[in-house]
C-alpha cells in the first residue's frame, strides 16, 4: 500500500516522477509523522522509485508558518504545465485531513 498526495486535485507524486510510488501511509500519516508540520523546516521523503540497490527519493520541505503549512522544493507541472514550487495549506484543514486519512487506514 502506498500514499497518494494530491495538491489542488493533482497527484503530486506521479507528476513529479512517473516512476515514483508514495511511501506507506502508516509511515507518512501517523500521528506526529513526517507530514506533521513544525516551525523548524524539515526535509521529508514522500516517495521513491522502484525498489533497487539505490532507489531515488522524492523529497519535500515541510514547515509551519503561523496558521499555514508550507510545502516547498516541489518540482511538478501544474495544470498549466508551469512548475509548482510551493503549496500552502490552512493548518486546521491540513491536520484534519491527515488524521482522517490515517483513521481510514486503520479501518
Amino acid at each position: 500500500m502506498h500514499t497518494y498526495l494530491f495538491v489542488d486535485g493533482l497527484d503530486m507524486i506521479s507528476r513529479s516522477d512517473s516512476r515514483a510510488v508514495g511511501l506507506p501511509p502508516s509511515h507518512l500519516l501517523r500521528p506526529g509523522g513526517p507530514l506533521y508540520p513544525t516551525e523548524t523546516p524539515r526535509t521529508v521523503s514522500v516517495a521513491h522509485t522502484s525498489p533497487g540497490p539505490a532507489p531515488d527519493e522524492l523529497r519535500i520541505r515541510v514547515h509551519l508558518r503561523g496558521d499555514t503549512v508550507v510545502w516547498t522544493d516541489l518540482t511538478y507541472p501544474g495544470p498549466d504545465d508551469e512548475p509548482v514550487e510551493e503549496a500552502r495549506f490552512h493548518l486546521g484543514q491540513y491536520t484534519a485531513e491527515i488524521q482522517r486519512a490515517f483513521l481510514v487506514l486503520l479501518g
